[in-house]
C-alpha cells in the first residue's frame, strides 16, 4: 500500500507544506513569508488534503523540519506537527533543515556533494557538508554545527573537489569558504522546501525513523553549545 506522508517546514523565511501519496505523487504549497508562518501553515495543510481528497487520519506519518533555523520558526513547525499528529495518533519524523537544503540542491542540479549554510545571525552560520550515496542516502547530518565564518575555514580545511552550495549563508557571506583544491558551484537552492523533505522522510520511515509524537524534538545548535559549556563548567567546580 502506498505510503502517505505530510511534511511541514517553517524553519526559515520560507513556509511550506507538501504531501506524498501514491508514493510518487507530490503536492506542495510554498511561500516566502517571514513572520507569517503561524497564519499560513494550517491553511496550506488543509488545502493539500482537500486537493488530494484524503483526510489527516489516513496518513502514515507527519514529517517536520526540526532545525537548525529560526528559533520561532522551528518551534512553530514542531508545535503544529505535534498538534496534528497527536489528534489522529500519527508518528512523526524530524528532518534536518540542512539536509533538506542538500536534497533541494540535488533535485535542481544533480549535485551529490553539497555545502549547506543558513544565516544564523550574530555573525554565524548553521553549517554542514552533505554527501549523497546510493539509494538517495545523505551523510553529514552528525556534522551540523553553528560556526563563525572565520572558524569555518579551519573546520573545512580538508574539503576538496567540486561542491554545490545551498542556503542563505552563502548570500549573507559571499566569501564564506574558499581555499585551494575546493571548487564551488551554485546549488540553486536558497531556502528549504517541504517538497524536498518528503523523500528524506520516506527513507527514514522505512528504516525505523518514525517516532511517537512525544519524542519529537527540535534542533537548536546554539542551545546545544550553551548546554555543553554549562555542563563543562559545572563539572569543573
Amino acid at each position: 500500500m502506498p505510503t502517505r506522508i505530510l511534511a511541514l517546514d517553517t524553519a526559515t523565511e520560507a513556509c511550506s507544506a507538501a504531501l506524498m501519496f501514491e508514493d510518487n505523487l507530490l503536492l506542495e504549497r510554498f511561500a516566502v513569508a517571514p513572520r507569517e508562518h503561524a497564519k499560513l501553515i494550517l491553511p496550506m495543510v488543509d488545502s493539500l488534503l482537500k486537493e488530494a481528497g484524503i483526510t489527516l487520519d489516513s496518513l502514515d506519518a507527519l514529517a517536520f523540519s526540526r532545525g537548525p533555523g529560526s528559533f520561532t520558526g522551528v518551534r512553530i513547525g514542531i508545535g503544529i506537527a505535534q498538534g496534528l499528529a497527536l489528534g489522529v495518533n500519527l508518528p512523526v519524523i524530524g528532518v534536518s533543515t540542512l539536509k533538506v537544503l542538500a536534497q533541494g540542491a540535488w533535485r535542481k542540479t544533480g549535485a551529490c556533494q553539497v555545502l549547506t549554510a543558513i544565516d544564523a545571525r550574530m555573525g554565524e552560520v548553521y553549517w554542514a557538508a552533505y554527501r549523497r550515496q546510493a539509494a538517495g542516502v545523505w551523510f553529514g547530518e552528525t556534522c551540523d554545527v553553528v560556526v563563525t565564518p572565520e572558524d569555518l575555514s579551519a573546520l573545512s580545511a580538508n574539503l576538496t573537489g567540486c561542491w554545490a552550495t545551498a542556503g542563505t549563508g552563502w548570500q549573507a557571506y559571499p566569501t564564506l569558504l574558499y581555499h585551494d583544491g575546493l571548487h564551488l558551484v551554485a546549488g540553486k537552492t536558497l531556502l528549504p522546501s517541504a517538497k524536498d523533505m518528503l523523500p528524506l522522510a520516506l527513507h527514514q520511515y522505512h528504516h525505523g525513523g518514525a517516532q511517537s509524537v512525544v519524542m519529537a524534538e527540535p534542533t537548536y545548535l546554539r542551545n546545544k553549545i550553551a548546554w555543553e559549556k554549562l555542563s563543562s563548567n559545572v563539572r569543573s567546580v
